[in-house]
């Protein structure tokens, strides 16, 4: 069974995220679960590398800022 530590919630446009950090036996994990048209899909990322998720993240955010977007 997992313990919820702490989460949040969101919605942007037609999606909702649930953004949970939760421990269970074997460790402490981020879950980022996506609802959308009565689906869901989850990510969940090891407490140990949500320093490198977040980092790769941001440099993927920051490089297509700076890249032009395409038409077509």
């Amino acid at each position: 069974m997992d313990n919820i530590l702490t989460s949040r919630e969101l919605q942007i446009e037609r999606k909702h995220f649930f953004i949970e950090f939760r421990e269970n036996a074997r460790g402490r994990f981020l879950r980022i679960t996506e609802e959308a048209h009565g689906h869901r899909n989850s990510v969940i990322v090891p407490s140990t590398g949500i320093d490198d998720f977040l980092l790769a993240m941001q440099e993927v955010v920051g490089e297509a800022n700076s890249t032009p977007a395409q038409v077509f």
